[in-house]
């Protein structure tokens, strides 16, 4: 398993100007097979995090694109319940003043 600072590394060298997100993780899966997606990502928040200079736009832009999910963990919409009222307990009435 790659450690953070080498998959920080290798996406400071890959990442282009106008890069596609799939295209810079495929890029790391390349060199690092059995990275996951979390990792890269990780790793790309990592690099912002630590870089001391140069315009790092694409790990940034990938970063919070793909930070929302994970190819193991699909994000699904969750169905709100409505609360049960009590049937039971009928509303009170108020007598006119």
């Amino acid at each position: 398993m790659a450690s953070i600072e080498e998959l920080a590394n290798t996406l400071r060298r890959v990442a282009t100007s106008g890069m596609k997100p799939k295209a810079l993780l495929a890029a790391v899966r390349e060199k690092y097979p059995e990275a996951t997606k979390k990792e890269v990502i990780r790793a790309a928040f990592y690099a912002l995090a630590e870089s001391q200079s140069g315009d790092h736009s694409e790990l940034h832009s990938f970063a919070l694109a793909e930070r929302c999910g994970d190819e193991d963990d699909p994000v699904r919409a969750a169905k709100l319940r409505r609360k049960k009222k009590d049937r039971q307990t009928e509303p009170e009435v108020q007598a006119p003043h």
